[in-house]
């Protein structure tokens, strides 16, 4: 058993001081690039009501709201019709959270509550006790206390000042955990690593650096973007120390060369791996006026003639003369160096990247957004 503990401390020896060696160009964590699975928030809903507003709730054409209030008073023993609710100062509002996986009984956590019916603000509101639930239908917490919105409006006849919204507010530390999610964390027999963006290279990269820290061969890659580790004996029911260490190796990772368009705003975001073929680029622009006018001939006085309008329209034609770039298997730096050169704006690179992927000249993933 010594033995054992004391290859485990060895062992985490091992991954932190590999942690602590000086960064490589482009490497990052696998924390960064990846997560665990299992590791995870879980969404909660529920259906809620805000009073104490002044005046800013919803209106009597929300009947949900109505109904809602009628149901409340009634589970309190109040006997009311819902044509005597007619107050202003309640209003409908679904509550949602995320609850972490590690969440206990007990534990609080934010929450956030968005206005559901007509209501013009939810300032000053209280939200009543709410269940939240989860996708299983079972009820996680309850959710309780004053709404904190961060902006303010107000109105009058003939204008009206608003900051920020008014009608999405958040509770922190509004929900109190009744129930957690059922995990057995440390009796995992082995951990999966999810990664962000799915690439061979990069899911390889991760798995050897894995094997080669832990000293054999405990992980391997499912697909694309799946690595399964098995837990090494000495981390059997204790994979803290394992998790953490794993998440400080670092790794370079790689990716298709890709260019992003965004033709919305002219943003163009092109990857380091970008290459062209040797290439000739001359990129000018047409621009043609058409210009309206009427000319009125007015006839003298007295001579019985009539006003006449005659249209008159005039065109002008100018044409950008640019130079004839040549591009001979440009980088990154050369393809920018170059477009500049003729003068490219960004919606004038758009078009001549969409020019130069459709000559089969552009080596990259174009994708417009």
């Amino acid at each position: 058993m010594k033995r054992i503990q004391h290859i485990a401390v060895l062992l985490v020896f091992a991954f932190f001081a590999a942690a602590a060696l000086p960064q490589t160009a482009g490497a990052v964590r696998i924390k960064d690039i990846a997560d665990f699975g299992g590791v995870r928030d879980n969404q909660l809903v529920g259906y809620g009501l805000i009073s104490g507003l002044s005046g800013t709730g919803d209106s009597t054409s929300s009947t949900f709201t109505t109904r809602a209030v009628v149901n409340m008073l009634e589970k309190m023993g109040v006997s009311v019709s819902p044509n005597d609710i007619k107050s202003k100062n309640i209003a409908a509002v679904m509550v949602t959270a995320k609850l972490p996986v590690s969440a206990k009984p007990g534990s609080r956590i934010d929450v956030t509550v968005s206005s559901l019916g007509d209501a013009k603000s939810l300032l000053g509101g209280v939200l009543l006790m709410t269940p939240l639930k989860g996708i299983d239908g079972q009820v996680y917490g309850l959710a309780q206390g004053p709404v904190a919105i961060g902006g303010f409006s107000a109105e009058g006849k003939a204008a009206k000042v608003q900051k920020n919204i008014t009608t999405v507010g958040r509770i922190p530390n509004g929900m109190n955990v009744e129930r957690s999610v059922p995990f057995e964390f440390n009796s995992q027999e082995s951990l999966t690593l999810n990664m962000h963006n799915g690439d061979f290279s990069t899911t390889n990269q991760v798995v050897q650096s894995l094997n080669r820290a832990i000293g054999g061969n405990f992980a391997f890659a499912r697909d694309i973007s799946t690595i399964t580790l098995d837990v090494p004996p000495q981390y059997r029911n204790n994979i803290v120390p394992l998790m953490a260490a794993i998440e400080n190796i670092e790794v370079t990772p790689d990716q298709k060369a890709r260019v992003v368009v965004d033709e919305n705003t002219g943003t163009v975001v092109v990857g380091a791996n970008v290459r062209i073929s040797p290439v000739a680029i001359a990129h000018g622009s047409l621009q043609v006026v058409v210009q309206e006018d009427e000319k009125v001939s007015q006839p003298n006085p007295f001579s019985e003639g009539k006003t006449v309008t005659t249209p008159q329209t005039n065109v002008k034609v100018k044409e950008e003369n640019k130079r004839l770039v040549l591009m001979e298997g440009a980088t990154l730096q050369e393809l920018t160096d170059g477009l500049n050169a003729i003068g490219a704006t960004p919606r004038d690179l758009i078009s001549i990247l969409n020019a130069l992927k459709a000559a089969g000249a552009l080596h990259a993933e174009l994708e417009v957004i």
